[in-house]
């Protein structure tokens, strides 16, 4: 491995960003965790190597977060993970660049392959792509 990566980790269920948090760090890497789509964009994250979402969450979903980092113009890898199998919702989120969708549970060998896969793609991250986010409701 060339080195640690930040890989950050957006779920609403604490027990799932921990275990992917386990697995992420079992391979040598740093992470950070978040609880919301709204909660990464805040913490300006720009050096991120990978993003690895629940695709479902109250607030802004997974996709949205996608959509977002996309029109900011940052090129972070994302990986989705989704407990309902949405073929539609998969397709959009592949089609807009996802290097990799899995369905809860989903196997540790899975999430490592999606992973590693997702690394080989990341050129350099881009630390001023990410905008400051502010919630519109109050």
């Amino acid at each position: 491995m060339e080195g640690a990566r930040l890989i950050c980790i957006v779920d609403d269920d604490a027990s799932v960003r921990e275990a992917t948090r386990s697995v992420v760090q079992s391979l040598g890497h740093n992470t950070a965790t978040f609880a919301s789509a709204e909660e990464y964009l805040l913490s300006q994250y720009g050096d991120t190597s990978c993003l690895i979402t629940d695709l479902v969450m109250p607030g802004m979903s997974g996709a949205d977060l996608q959509q977002r980092l996309i029109a900011d113009g940052n090129d972070i890898p994302v990986i989705f993970v989704a407990a309902c199998f949405d073929e539609m919702a998969c397709a959009r989120a592949l089609n807009a660049g996802a290097c990799g969708f899995s369905r809860k549970p989903y196997s540790e060998e899975s999430l490592i392959e999606c992973l590693n896969s997702a690394l080989l793609k990341r050129v350099r991250p881009k630390r001023s792509a990410v905008t400051p986010y502010r919630s519109m409701s109050r």
